[in-house]
């Protein structure tokens, strides 16, 4: 068949595909879909029941909607990412497009992100588009479910030359047949969530059903090369009910690092012993921590008291020895991989942006499993520094690892450039972004019997069901640039429950959990609780403080936490930093650009330098900069959030600077 025509429609900048809809008029009976949630012993508040009002995630939010998703949808058109579904459908011919054998998740990713973005801004022109696509999708799925389209083409060659050719399951370590079922079974569930319609959700089904046939019907010994199917199946087996795909996802899990019935494939993707065993972070870091994600979760669905044992271990070992101070995984650009412990250099560093956002995913389940405001700490972290630098203030442009340093001749974007980049051959980090963006909400809030927990301060509002009762509750805030939070309190009817606030590690001079960091200059401040305009007092618990008793209409909270700049030094052990510090306030790192100031090289920070800081509106979207200023000696500075970098041109950049004795 030759190419299909395609026609634009013009819907703002989304392309639509509307030619290829009307190949296809028969559609699946739309279902009403419940709520679906893994089994913790905390609830997160689903992100489509909050609703973000704030000066600062709103925006990107919205950018997100308007500018990365549809740049990303039509990225997967101009590439060729949509052609390989129907090249392996045989309704057009030519040869596998693209360079990698996962191209087909950035097309999965983006109808994710779509999903969550349709939840909460209705939009019936993306919703047929994206409907458009999955029919697309369902001609590249072979009869008996199978979908990976490069093999479905060509089993005599294999994209990029880096995994052997082969026909299905052959060299499954690299393959990328599973996670390529992983991201679709992850996007399938976000779409019927989102409409109610199984067009897709038929689609993984089919996929997931062939997989229990290979796997744990016919015995075939492999596990996948490159982890998220776990997770995947387990979104299935909560919507479907149908115990297979969780057996399915631990069987995964438990026949990792087991050599019975076949060769290792070692420390690289987690391979080198059974996932109860591992104690240290080891091999490419978003393997490693997609694996981490699903061990949570096979950790609570399962009450298994070795799987949460070992999560406990491996985040131990994670947060107090390999976790940069922006949030950041991954030390090492060789295998996109942990580094040794304390293994963290700052020019070479990798931290790639999908390693980040599985952090955030990990930490998310963690905190679920447990109730500790440290795990929401090491997610405010990453989602605040590490993660929003992964994309540009316009939304079009990427980065793919992120530097704690720039020095204008260390190529560290993939490609070996020195800015964004608006696609890579391999995109997983736009991609992921994407649908990472639009589902921030459902990390603000979580309840538990009749305790309601405030995990992050974002201007927003919830109705949460406690046991006892359903209150409204909305924040006021200009978090994170400011450290006043107004919570309102709205019971439907007077009742006794509990509201927990974070307190944030930060707020009480510890930047994480552990001794990798700590602040060289303490703050003698304290975080301050009033109720109804009065001082209150809190007992802590797990990191939260407990506001519990009978709560009315009109009650509230105010929580202020102090604002310092903050002097960070790392732990001694890791080399890249001695005799350095990096600059901090509230949950922002902050770094210096030779665009502020061209004496880069020679900034020194000593025990008299002074802070100050300005909000200023014009610069990159309106950021909250701080200026530095001491003797003689020192060279005064301006510094600006991490995040920001690199949005005004490539120049040289740093986040830890030097420092002196006084």
């Amino acid at each position: 068949m030759k190419r299909l025509s395609l026609y634009m429609v013009d819907i703002g900048k989304l392309v639509l595909l509307t030619g290829i809809l009307m190949l296809f008029a028969c559609q699946p009976e739309n279902k009403k879909a419940d709520e679906v949630q893994v089994v913790y012993p905390i609830s997160g508040v689903p992100f489509n029941e909050v609703h973000i009002k704030d000066k600062f995630w709103l925006p990107k939010i919205e950018t997100n909607r308007t500018a990365s998703i549809p740049a990303a949808f039509k990225k997967c058109e101009e590439t060729g990412r949509l052609d390989n579904f129907l090249i392996a459908g045989k309704k057009m011919d030519g040869p596998v497009k693209g360079e990698m054998p996962f191209d087909d998740t950035d097309v999965y990713k983006t109808i994710e992100g779509a999903a969550y973005s349709m939840t909460t801004f209705p939009d019936s022109k993306l919703d047929a588009y994206v409907d458009s696509l999955i029919q697309i999708i369902s001609i590249g799925q072979e009869e008996d479910g199978y979908l990976t389209t490069y093999k479905t083409i060509d089993t005599t060659k294999a994209p990029a030359g880096w995994c052997p050719p082969g026909g299905r399951w052959e060299h499954l370590e690299c393959s990328h047949e599973l996670y390529n079922s992983g991201h679709m079974f992850e996007a399938a569930a976000a779409h019927f969530m989102a409409t109610g319609k199984t067009n897709f959700l038929d689609i993984a089904l089919k996929n997931a059903d062939l997989l229990v046939s290979v796997f744990l019907q016919e015995g075939n010994t492999q596990v996948p090369g490159h982890q998220i199917v776990e997770t995947g199946l387990i979104k299935l087996y909560l919507i479907t009910q149908k115990e297979e795909y969780l057996k399915l996802a631990k069987h995964f899990l438990d026949r990792r690092g087991d050599n019975t019935h076949r060769e290792l494939g070692g420390p690289y993707n987690q391979d080198h012993k059974p996932v109860v065993e591992q104690e240290e972070a080891v091999g490419h870091a978003v393997r490693a921590l997609y694996m981490y994600a699903g061990m949570t979760d096979i950790a609570a669905l399962y009450s298994d008291t070795a799987y949460q044992q070992a999560v406990d271990k491996l985040w131990v070992n994670v947060v107090s020895k390999k976790t940069y101070i922006t949030g950041g995984l991954g030390a090492r650009h060789n295998g996109e991989a942990f580094g040794d412990n304390y293994e963290l250099p700052n020019l070479t560093g990798y931290n790639e942006t999908c390693a980040a956002i599985a952090n955030v995913f990990w930490n998310h389940r963690m905190f679920l499993l447990h109730g500790d405001a440290k795990y929401i700490d090491v997610l405010e972290r990453s989602l605040y520094n590490n993660v929003l630098s992964g994309v540009s203030t316009d939304g079009t442009a990427f980065f793919y690892p992120n530097p704690l340093q720039c020095d204008m001749s260390y190529h560290f974007n993939r490609g070996a450039t020195l800015t964004r980049q608006p696609w890579f051959d391999c995109s997983c980090c736009p991609t992921n972004l994407a649908r990472l963006m639009p589902a921030v909400a459902g990390y603000i809030y979580a309840h538990k019997g009749n305790d309601l927990y405030v995990n992050l301060y974002v201007q927003s509002s919830a109705n949460v069901k406690l046991d006892n009762v359903s209150t409204e509750i909305t924040q006021t805030t200009d978090y994170p640039w400011e450290g006043n939070v107004k919570l309102d309190v709205s019971p439907e009817k007077e009742a006794e429950f509990s509201v927990k606030l974070r307190i944030p590690g930060w707020a009480e001079n510890r930047p994480l959990p552990g001794d990798l960091y700590a602040y060289e200059n303490q703050s003698e401040s304290h975080p301050v609780v009033k109720i109804n305009g009065e001082t209150a007092s809190f007992s802590k618990e797990k990191g939260f403080a407990e506001l519990k008793r009978r709560w009315k209409k009109g009650d509230q909270i105010e929580l202020i936490l102090p604002m310092e700049v903050r002097k960070v030094k790392a732990n001694e052990k890791v080399a890249d930093d001695l005799g350095k510090v990096a600059l901090e306030r509230g949950p922002v790192v902050y770094c210096v650009e030779e665009i502020d100031n061209p004496e880069i090289e020679h900034l020194v920070i000593s025990g008299n330098t002074n802070f100050s800081t300005r909000f200023d509106s014009e610069l990159l979207n309106g950021a909250e900069v701080i200026e530095a200023s001491g003797d003689t000696n020192d060279k005064p500075f301006t510094a600006i959030p991490y995040f920001v970098w690199n949005n005004r041109g490539a120049n040289k950049m740093k986040v830890w600077l030097d420092a002196k004795e006084n």
